[in-house]
């Protein structure tokens, strides 16, 4: 049964089936979020275990963003062949191995292997969560969209939290064999400091991260086992019906309407992930703070971007996705404003990046939640959002980066910023209006109605005339009865008159009875027929 074309019943039974789902989504995009933020606070470690450098290694996060590119643009194929809990579930399957390999993981062209293996299951559980909550919601998708995101936000804040007491472990392990060792074996041992460009023996894995990624791996293992039973459990309450339906919910302008919203995330995740990758570099270089100021400034981000998405999960069951769209671009438009132009004062600096980093938080999950209500959001739809996300979280750094090193004086990340903050505010409007656009069923359906109504008042106007003719005709008839009543009555006076010879008072008294039989009724009033017909009697009987 194809992903795409089912939704849960409307029972108590599909109720709690689809809180079952909403849980398990929630709980693969604390993993997925786990997974990604989990490379670097390891990342000295990973190195050290391939022999390499750290700079060396970059080419492990190439891997892994194209990887996500290619599992974003296949799941949204196989979104729409297959049941879409099976297919979650066997991504989360890739996820888990890739993370259990990575830490015997000894050659840097395996590492980079493994990352591309990881970034594809991760891109097709980030196309397949996002589209599985739109089907298994509908219009009421907005509130588990944003609590989607949140726990990916969640995710990203434990998974340091995870590798940082798995290295302080490692790291007391290491010194307690030290002290049992000889002073003369303790001058070969090497330090924690020596162990970040050491490689680790074959066959060994460095500890100082090994248990940071079999957690990881064993908890997201877990969550795909739940994802199965759902699959067992949904393929019977599969409804192939959908799809028909969905077909006739097509915008307009399906496709650009795609394409101008895949243009929107791609301006609007690089502009998140470029502003939390350098907003501690310009602190620095720029406001010349200390390090401890500069990375409270970058928390202060990160951290009201995730207690913002958390807070959005309620307010998405009051506020339309629209609307949370319309707030978000004007607090980015103002924050980016000022951030681009008056960041010069701490003051400004601090409140501007707490208003960036809330402006940021909705508006992926919202953009989602907007477009399923005007058009169909299938899996090859909703991996064009993701490969627009991916492709700005690639390129946009990347061009900062470049730009920042060429003009060393210029707060290329500002401008950035505010640039990309006006694309965004220019976009949606244009996509509103295409969004709102009517169908060409629905001016049918309007031009069928109004010849209706046309139809209808003629044939009420057509049955009025008829009327009117027939009590025309009617009137007509009688009037020809009349006039041959009087014809018939004045031709046999006539006769009866021509007995009788002179004036004799027959004639007289009969003259009245004529005079009424062919004119018209007596009226009252002076000078009419009546008035005159017995002034004419007077005189005579005088």
């Amino acid at each position: 049964a194809a992903g795409g074309g089912w939704r849960c019943g409307r029972g108590a039974d599909g109720a709690a089936l689809r809180w079952c789902i909403s849980g398990a989504l929630c709980a693969s995009f604390l993993g997925l979020g786990m997974s990604i933020a989990v490379l670097g606070p390891t990342f000295p470690s990973l190195a050290a275990n391939v022999g390499k450098n750290v700079s060396d290694i970059y080419y492990i996060f190439v891997g892994r963003s194209l990887g996500s590119l290619g599992g974003s643009v296949l799941g949204g194929v196989l979104f729409d062949c297959m049941n879409a809990h099976l297919l979650l579930a066997l991504s989360m399957l890739g996820t888990t191995g890739g993370l259990y390999g990575i830490p015997w993981c000894n050659e840097s062209l395996l590492l980079t292997i493994l990352m591309s293996v990881i970034g594809g299951a991760m891109g097709i559980l980030d196309t397949g969560g996002n589209v599985l909550a739109l089907y298994t919601w509908g219009s009421e998708a907005g509130p588990h969209l944003q609590a989607l995101h949140f726990s990916f936000a969640a995710g990203a804040f434990l998974a340091p939290i995870v590798a940082q007491m798995d290295l302080r472990g490692s790291e007391s392990e290491e010194l307690e064999r030290a002290e049992k060792t000889n002073q003369s074996v303790l001058k070969s041992v090497p330090t924690a400091s020596a162990a970040s460009t050491t490689p680790a023996p074959n066959g060994h894995p460095n500890e100082g991260f090994l248990w940071s990624y079999i957690i990881i791996g064993t908890y997201i293992l877990f969550v795909s086992i739940f994802f199965f039973a759902l699959y067992s459990k949904s393929s019977s309450a599969t409804d192939k019906s959908k799809p028909s339906e969905q077909k006739n919910r097509l915008a307009k302008y399906h496709w650009p309407l795609v394409g101008l919203l895949f243009v929107f995330f791609l301006f609007y995740v690089g502009a998140e992930v470029t502003y939390g990758s350098y907003v501690f570099t310009y602190a620095m270089v720029f406001a010349e703070m200390t390090e401890r100021e500069a990375a409270a400034l970058n928390s202060v981000f990160w951290g009201v971007f995730a207690v913002c998405r958390g807070a959005a999960i309620f307010g998405a069951a009051f506020l339309s996705p629209a609307t949370m769209i319309t707030m978000s671009l004007l607090c980015s438009a103002a924050s980016s404003t000022t951030l681009a132009f008056l960041a010069h004062y701490r003051a400004l600096l601090w409140v501007g990046s707490a208003v960036y980093g809330a402006s940021m938080a909705t508006i992926f999950p919202s953009g989602i939640a907007w477009i399923e209500q005007y058009t169909v959001v299938e899996g090859k739809t909703a991996s064009m959002f993701v490969v627009g996300a991916a492709l700005g979280e690639m390129c946009i750094p990347v061009a900062v980066g470049y730009l920042q090193g060429r003009f060393h004086h210029v707060p290329i990340v500002m401008y950035t910023a505010f640039v990309t903050s006006i694309v965004t505010v220019l976009l949606f409007p244009v996509m509103y209006k295409l969004a709102n656009a009517p169908q060409e069923q629905d001016v049918q359906e309007v031009s069928d109605s109004e010849t209706r109504k046309t139809l209808l008042s003629n044939s009420r106007l057509t049955e009025d005339e008829e009327e009117e003719e027939e009590h025309v005709r009617e009137w007509n008839d009688a009037d020809f009865e009349i006039i041959e009543m009087n014809d018939k009555l004045k031709s046999s006076l006539m006769d009866t008159s021509s007995r009788i010879p002179g004036d004799s008072p027959a004639e007289v008294s009969l003259q009245p009875h004529l005079d009424d039989a062919l004119g018209d009724p007596p009226v009252v009033a002076d000078g009419s027929p009546g008035r005159q017909n017995g002034s004419v009697d007077w005189e005579k009987s005088a």
